[in-house]
């Protein structure tokens, strides 16, 4: 690649981007806000012989606004197992490619599988470049436990098929994480209700742009108040996992709720000991406010 081409723009400032090593360099880029992209990214993209991009025109706006000029090629969904012996041969023969996606991580139900497992069966060099994850985004701010929990992507558009694969989820004790549509938020939300019960969630919406918004309550909650209101911007779903066997004993539970009203507000109180113990969240509350009234 022409020296000309490996070099990126940030505020005006030109950067030059070092040389890359062969191989396949799989890059995380903003989930919406265009400033949330590593150096490292920048760097590799602007080197790259070749940008692999879901969409090339929404990659456009990211790229075109750090200057970065080199060659795109679309690798999607509907052409990436016809395309992945092709680009596994250029990078044997010395090539630096990158491959985005038009958000986030690339894979996390986004193109890319079927390129990566052909490079590993070929023995051929990978690179994560990591950045900004809408999964994990919405996780870190939802305040159910993080140590354990499970990716699904997105549910079925069918009711069945939806119900069906939640069924397969309503043992699972780890924090559950979805992503939807728009349009058929209120739909999955009600169905978990129905599987798995009034456990605790969160619905994150436009995560890191202008209008991002959180909403908090159990699924039957949420599901209402996505029925009554229209939706705009992709949605993170994280659930609370099935509870331990066994109710948990009052003394326990109601414990550890008072430990947490002394460092927390109240509601905020009672979001943790419900996820934490798989409660109602109404049954916390009351006796949340019975503890308040008692000091």
């Amino acid at each position: 690649m022409a020296d000309e081409t490996r070099d990126y723009f940030i505020a005006g400032t030109r950067f030059e981007a070092p040389s890359l090593a062969s191989g396949l360099y799989v890059v995380a880029t903003p989930i919406g806000n265009l400033r949330d992209i590593t150096l490292r990214a920048l760097e590799t993209l602007a080197a790259a012989e070749t940008v692999l991009c879901e969409d090339t025109r929404t990659s456009a706006k990211l790229l075109d606004h750090y200057g970065i000029r080199g060659r795109r090629e679309a690798l999607h969904e509907h052409n990436e197992r016809d395309k992945a012996e092709a680009i596994a041969a250029r990078i044997a023969a010395g090539a630096a490619i990158a491959l985005i996606s038009d958000a986030g991580t690339p894979l996390l139900s986004d193109p890319g599988f079927p390129l990566i497992r052909t490079l590993a069966e070929q023995n051929l060099p990978v690179f994560p470049v990591p950045g900004a994850s809408a999964l994990l985004s919405a996780l870190v701010i939802a305040g159910l436990p993080t140590d354990a929990f499970a990716f699904h992507g997105f549910l079925p558009p069918k009711a069945g098929a939806r119900a069906n694969a939640l069924e397969r989820l309503k043992d699972s004790r780890e924090t559950l994480v979805f992503y939807e549509s728009p349009r058929r938020l209120e739909g999955s939300l009600t169905a978990m209700a129905e599987v798995l019960g009034e456990r605790q969630a969160v619905v994150a919406l436009e995560l890191t742009k202008r209008f991002e918004r959180s909403f908090r309550g159990s699924v039957g909650e949420l599901a209402a108040r996505f029925a009554a209101e229209e939706t705009k911007g992709e949605a993170v779903i994280v659930v609370a996992g099935a509870a331990e066997p066994g109710a948990p004993a009052a003394e326990d539970w109601q414990a550890a709720l008072s430990e947490a009203m002394a460092v927390q507000p109240l509601r905020a109180a009672v979001d943790e000991i419900a996820a934490r113990y798989g409660l109602k969240r109404k049954d916390v509350y009351d006796a949340a406010l019975a503890l308040k009234n008692a000091r």
